[in-house]
């Protein structure tokens, strides 16, 4: 009778997942992530806020593997050097008698870093396609600082760069019609703006876009985080991460990897699905046949980060930014176990 009773559990649980899997954007229970058919070639990054620091990091750390980076409301790589205080004030809206972050001085660190190997080799970003999104009215990251980012990608040299500084857009990210109010930084962190920022990312990062986005009916599951973080580096992070497979890519044809980083106070737990599910990166990833991403931070006080921001000042530990730190590892290995390595 166990027997029976085990079989027919299994059945149940069977259909179940059946049934999850055939409403589109409907949530998978939370397993490994999958193996999928995937060109490594055509890895991209995008990020907003914190979350912008995170996917410059992981672009110089793995720009050998990497094809592109969306900087939205971000500043430079390297720029908090370490330090919280540094983090706080060059490197958000530095008041007026602080100077902000030094292009030229972040850039010859790159160098060094990727001299010593911390770092991708800077042949790597030949080609590339990086673009740095600035809304007028952000007030909690300055111009000067976003504009920064830009200008560090064009003093390494290699990739194509391209800046969207001029619209009335707050510290948020833009969509056309979900979210809070577009002049305003509030939760959920998406600004009802009319304009498609997801749709501004894969048009600068995916080559032969597709002009009209799909229906974002792929399946969004869930995968347990802690399952690739290395057994010597604890990247703090929250139990349960998403990934946006696209029925294509679900059905074995060969798709790219994107990886999308929320902003502080912009994670599951804070905000719901809202920024995996309504930013609009589903509806484009169909169109372009690109499996989406969505990491996880978590926020705590042990280590100092109660608005679950990703590591861009040091909480992780003195690598932190280099091919050796705890959360570009993990991101690593989330890559290599969906089938893009990057290292």
């Amino acid at each position: 009778m166990r027997h029976v009773r085990n079989a027919a559990a299994a059945g149940l649980a069977a259909a179940m997942l059946a049934t999850l899997s055939a409403c589109g954007g409907a949530e998978a229970p939370a397993s490994a992530l999958p193996a999928l058919k995937l060109d490594a070639s055509r890895t991209t990054v995008s990020g907003l806020s914190s979350g912008a620091y995170m996917a410059t990091q992981v672009h110089l750390a793995f720009s050998d593997r990497i094809a592109g980076a969306a900087l939205l409301a971000g500043g430079p790589y390297g720029c908090a050097e370490g330090s919280l205080e540094t983090a706080l004030g060059r490197c958000m809206n530095p008041a007026q008698g602080v100077s902000g972050p030094d292009a030229a001085a972040l850039a010859a660190r790159v160098r060094d870093r990727a001299a010593s190997g911390a770092l991708a080799p800077l042949a790597g970003l030949e080609g590339d396609r990086v673009f740095v999104f600035h809304g007028t009215l952000d007030t909690t990251v300055g111009a000067g600082v976003s504009a920064a980012s830009a200008e560090l990608y064009r003093q390494l040299g290699g990739a194509v760069v391209e800046e969207d500084a001029a619209r009335a857009i707050a510290h948020t990210f833009p969509t056309e019609s979900a979210g809070a109010a577009c002049d305003k930084a509030e939760s959920p962190y998406l600004g009802k703006c009319g304009f498609d920022g997801a749709h501004a990312v894969f048009a600068a990062l995916v080559p032969s876009l597709a002009a009209t986005p799909g229906a974002g009916d792929g399946e969004l599951r869930t995968f347990e985080q802690a399952a690739y973080a290395d057994k010597d580096k604890a990247p703090h992070l929250a139990e349960k991460g998403y990934l946006y497979v696209p029925k294509a890519c679900a059905a074995g044809e060969t798709c790219a990897l994107h990886i999308a980083f929320h902003g502080c106070q912009q994670n599951v737990d804070a905000v719901g699905q809202a920024f995996v599910a309504e930013a609009g990166y589903n509806r484009w990833a169909d169109a372009a046949n690109v499996v989406v991403l969505y990491p996880q931070a978590q926020a705590s006080y042990a280590p100092l980060n109660p608005k679950a921001c990703w590591d861009w000042w040091g909480y992780g530990g003195a690598d932190y930014d280099t091919r050796t730190g705890a959360q570009l590892r993990w991101v690593a290995n989330l890559a290599k176990a969906l089938g893009a390595p990057l290292d």
